[in-house]
């Protein structure tokens, strides 16, 4: 069934609130987090692709935005969803203080491969998310393409012993990751494509290469939860869907994503409230025993206020949100 038409911009620019949200850990660069929100007839929605995204590649996140805030979702299978733990590229002495944020997930995403930093400083990040969860902890490890194929060899062998349930992104290229995938055929890791599948042309290649075990699949760079559930079908492959640090508005969305998927064999990247300081809705949606709830969610009035950008930031934003819509 075709899509209702777009609403008219204005109707968009109506409710528009533009929010910096400070994090409690300096993530991808930055101390904090900038996002749209807007509300439609079917609740409210967050517009974020990161500053440094051209127009051309934030239009897929506005259609998505708009699709949550005007139109019903898919039926959802489930009410809630299980997720990980995310543990930014710090110090080993500083893992215990991450993971405390997230409570007890059984899962844990540790990121690796971060510029300036060495393996030893991976592995020591590693062991030490795996000495908090002890055994039957789950952990993955992403390294957002920052190996290239012999680094990738070199450093999942190192972290094999940490028994890890798959490496995220390894490489930046289909092919870099197909040759990652044969190396390492008898070593029981599989390799799951992020950026080879939101950020591509063509976000199955990936599969038809057969480069990755896993996709990992996120609602607004992708251009909504319809637009990332029929490329899990095409692909063939399980799915791990995941946040690009959110809002607890928008990882609702990434939520009614997971619940809509048929099948969901592994915890989730939705948990990454626990990295704000301060959030948009209260209370902020936040692992509950390594879960979240599948649910609209409608930000509190005094922390839009509070967590209010500048007037200049607002006008950035704004200036934005028109060039994208002009796209559509």
């Amino acid at each position: 069934m075709p899509l209702p038409p777009l609403p008219p911009v204005a109707d968009v620019m109506q409710t528009l609130h533009v929010v910096a949200l400070p994090l409690t850990t300096r993530f991808r660069g930055v101390d904090h987090r900038e996002a749209a929100l807007f509300e439609g007839p079917e609740g409210w929605a967050e517009f974020s692709p990161f500053v440094e995204y051209g127009n051309a590649e934030a239009t897929t996140w506005l259609r998505a935005a708009i699709d949550f805030a005007w139109n019903p979702q898919p039926t959802p299978h489930r009410t809630h969803i299980g997720v990980n733990a995310t543990v930014p590229a710090v110090t080993a002495a500083r893992v215990s203080e991450i993971l405390d944020r997230y409570g007890p997930c059984r899962t844990a995403k540790v990121k690796v491969a971060e510029s300036g930093q060495t393996l030893d400083d991976d592995i020591a990040r590693v062991a030490a998310v795996r000495d908090a969860l002890g055994p039957e902890g789950r952990i993955r490890v992403d390294a957002n393409a920052g190996w290239n194929v012999d680094e990738a060899e070199r450093a999942l062998h190192a972290l094999a012993e940490f028994d890890l349930e798959y490496a995220e992104q390894p490489c930046a290229s289909v092919e870099e990751l197909a040759e990652v995938r044969w190396r390492l055929r008898k070593w029981d890791i599989p390799i799951a494509a992020d950026e080879s599948v939101r950020k591509a042309e063509d976000p199955i290649a990936v599969a038809r290469a057969g480069a990755a075990d896993i996709v990992i699949i996120k609602a607004q760079p992708l251009g909504g939860v319809r637009d990332a559930l029929d490329i899990v079908e095409r692909s063939g492959l399980p799915a791990v869907v995941s946040s690009a640090l959110d809002t607890s508005i928008g990882l609702a969305q990434g939520a009614h994503l997971a619940a809509a998927l048929p099948a969901l064999e592994h915890d989730c990247g939705l948990g990454t409230g626990a990295l704000f300081a301060r959030d948009v809705v209260s209370p902020a949606l936040v692992p509950t025993d390594g879960r979240i709830r599948v649910e609209r969610l409608v930000p509190s009035l005094d922390a839009l206020a509070e967590t209010a950008a500048t007037p200049e930031r607002r006008a950035w934003w704004e200036s934005r949100i028109r060039s994208c819509y002009a796209r559509l």
